[in-house]
């Protein structure tokens, strides 16, 4: 099992940022895919057609949100913590990804970048050329 963290800029209030990651209309639109999501504590979700599955531990709002992320059968599930810091920019997005599978390491870190989080990217980067 191994672990990532990594910090990203995204040009978006904390708040903002929050509501795309909680809020099932917003998700659909900047991952352009199927989503179902319960954000409540306990509540599954299901992102990209279900290649991101998992339930909510933890909710923060505007600055915390704590998953599980669910890997098939692991002794030790997989947690990911989203924590949203102001930054001049917007706001730093921190991810945290606990007990990842060896086997799915590669592919989930290049995962949050090239695709979770540059889908965010372009999604505000289309808001603010549209303003």
């Amino acid at each position: 099992m191994k672990d990532f963290k990594k910090y990203y800029i995204i040009p978006a209030s904390p708040e903002e940022l929050y509501r795309a990651l909680t809020t099932e209309i917003t998700i659909r639109l900047w991952t352009g895919d199927l989503v179902t999501i319960d954000p409540t504590v306990g509540g599954e979700f299901s992102l990209w057609d279900g290649a991101i599955e998992g339930k909510f531990i933890a909710l923060e709002p505007f600055s915390k949100i704590v998953q599980q992320w669910y890997f098939g059968e692991q002794e030790e599930p997989s947690i990911v913590t989203l924590k949203l810091h102001e930054h001049k920019k917007g706001t730093s997005f921190e991810v945290n990804h606990a007990n990842i599978p060896d086997e799915a390491y590669d592919d989930i870190v290049a995962g949050w970048t090239e695709t979770y989080v540059e889908s965010l990217l372009e999604f505000y980067e289309d808001e603010e050329e549209s303003n």
